[in-house]
């Protein structure tokens, strides 16, 4: 039965620093350096850890301990306060991952860079965890395997075949694509490339693929080919006219500190009137996206421009209104 060692990772750190002296060093010795309060025997059981499972080079006889190898060292991180407070909120951060098939690698990363924290290493009880809440977006559901295998073909410059229902459908069709880059938008993922039915370059969910294969056929990118013709990173992957629409938005003085207080967009133009209320301008590609947002925020914003996306906010709230008639 394997014998299970408790071990504290900032002891092992101590202990690795003395031993990289290449003095010899008995285990009181070694108590007395790192901290007396420990017995004899914890420090043995740490050098049996460090010979045995961290493979450390340790020479061992009558005058004590010592590594024979000059370079050796075990690795750690060493992390500020303020890096020590990302590491306490990553964890309940990684919460709008579950059930995506990142959540498991990104745990596991998590827990690798914790095992290398020293044990003693302590912060602000306002930083802890229960303390701090993430509410994630709502996301779909995507399979491991159809995730993984999506990002080989990506990797790998190989075409896919897949059945895709799109939104207006109720029905699965055959796709073939040349995959060509992959962005998460609030959780959701989608892939971007050539799709061979359509001839042209298209954008699919994740999650509404399915039965996804990687061909053996190759496929080379455009040189010509840029993310931004098809997505405005900081709006969304709505598929939309190249030519970045110009926008004016009026905001109410009831919302007024909401919109004062938020970039909407790098390159924005912000005023705030005397009448308390906020004008808005930026240029992006994504109409939807853009209508979406306004018809969240209710009364509270008024679309001054461009007159095309005033026109399609008006019939969208007309078709809104009939549904309560």
């Amino acid at each position: 039965m394997e014998r299970q060692v408790k071990v504290n990772n900032w002891r092992i750190i101590k202990i690795d620093e003395l031993l990289q002296t290449g003095k010899w060093y008995t285990a009181k010795e070694i108590v007395q350096a790192v901290d007396a309060s420990y017995s004899v025997r914890t420090i043995q059981r740490d050098l049996e850890y460090l010979r045995d499972t961290l493979g450390a080079p340790i020479e061992s006889g009558s005058q004590g301990y010592r590594y024979y190898e000059k370079n050796f060292f075990i690795k750690n991180i060493q992390l500020t306060e303020g890096e020590v407070f990302s590491v306490a909120v990553l964890n309940p951060l990684l919460e709008q991952y579950r059930d995506t098939p990142l959540e498991n690698q990104l745990r596991s990363v998590f827990q690798k860079i914790t095992n290398c924290l020293p044990d003693k290493i302590t912060i602000d009880s306002t930083f802890l965890n229960p303390k701090i809440t993430f509410i994630p977006d709502i996301k779909e559901k995507i399979n491991q395997e159809l995730f993984n295998t999506v990002f080989d073909a990506m990797k790998n410059c190989r075409s896919l075949t897949f059945d895709y229902r799109p939104l207006q459908k109720s029905s699965f069709m055959e796709r073939t694509l040349d995959p060509y880059h992959a962005v998460c938008q609030k959780g959701n993922w989608y892939v971007i490339g050539k799709c061979h039915d359509k001839g042209d370059v298209r954008i699919f969910s994740f999650g509404r693929m399915k039965n996804v294969v990687m061909t053996s056929n190759k496929f080379t990118i455009p040189k010509d080919f840029k993310t931004s013709d098809f997505f405005d990173s900081e709006m969304g992957v709505w598929l939309s006219d190249r030519t970045p629409l110009e926008v004016e938005l009026l905001f109410d003085k009831e919302i007024a500190t909401y919109a004062a207080t938020r970039i909407f967009h790098s390159e924005q133009t912000m005023q705030e009137h005397e009448d308390g209320s906020v004008y808005l301008k930026f240029k992006t590609t994504q109409k939807k996206e853009l209508i979406r947002f306004i018809l969240g925020q209710g009364h509270t914003v008024k679309v001054l421009s461009p007159s095309n996306l005033v026109e399609e906010v008006k019939a969208e709230l007309e078709k809104t209104l009939g549904k309560y008639k």
